[in-house]
């Protein structure tokens, strides 16, 4: 009902051709081998037989395919993440405006990428988990003495700047690394490999 409720939605929409809808991968793939020529491909993850993800990879590995949306109702990063290394160049959620998902179509064909809201956030999680959060240089620099026990004095004196300038710098890279005291900044930086994880040995 709900392949069909589409179907008929997208028969409707302006500038917007249907070639042909499937229950499965299977059938996806037996259209397009029979002929069909189509421009994007809305994609299901969830589906009997083959699944959403080897379908989208099989059709990609086609010379010519078309462009694969995926549209579905999982917005977990896992799936997101999964359908884009298939060759997903699209990613929309069912919950969408079915303007959006005609826009979502018309992006896809036009050679860009629709990605839900949601789906969006869950990419820039992923991305700010794999490279961290981002501190300026001398963020770094104040950080650093922190985990190697110096006292905003002491740290302003050695980076030639005020102490009042020092606390600003902490107050940022507390907000940014999500951390509320000096000592879960040390711990963070010392994870994070900005100081070594043992004291260095006192000289001879």
């Amino acid at each position: 009902m709900a392949r069909n409720g589409l179907a008929q939605l997208i028969e409707s929409a302006d500038g917007i051709e249907l070639i042909g809808a499937a229950a499965s991968g299977e059938q996806a793939l037996e259209l397009l081998e029979a002929g069909a020529e189509a421009d994007v491909a809305l994609m299901d993850l969830s589906m009997p037989g083959i699944g959403g993800i080897e379908a989208t990879r099989r059709i990609r590995e086609r010379t010519g395919g078309p462009r694969v949306v995926m549209l579905t109702a999982f917005d977990d990063r896992e799936r997101i993440l999964d359908a884009l290394d298939a060759g997903a160049v699209g990613y929309l959620l069912k919950d969408a405006e079915t303007e959006e998902i005609f826009d979502g179509i018309r992006v896809a064909a036009a050679g860009d990428s629709p990605i839900a809201p949601r789906a969006a956030a869950q990419l820039v999680r992923e991305r700010q988990e794999r490279t961290g959060p981002t501190l300026t240089d001398r963020e770094r620099e104040v950080l650093t003495l922190v985990a190697e026990g110096l006292q905003n004095k002491l740290i302003a004196r050695r980076l030639g700047i005020s102490e009042k300038t020092v606390k600003a710098h902490l107050t940022s890279v507390f907000a940014t690394i999500g951390v509320s005291d000096r000592t879960q900044a040390a711990l963070w930086a010392r994870r994070h490999g900005l100081i070594d994880d043992e004291p260095a040995a006192p000289p001879p």
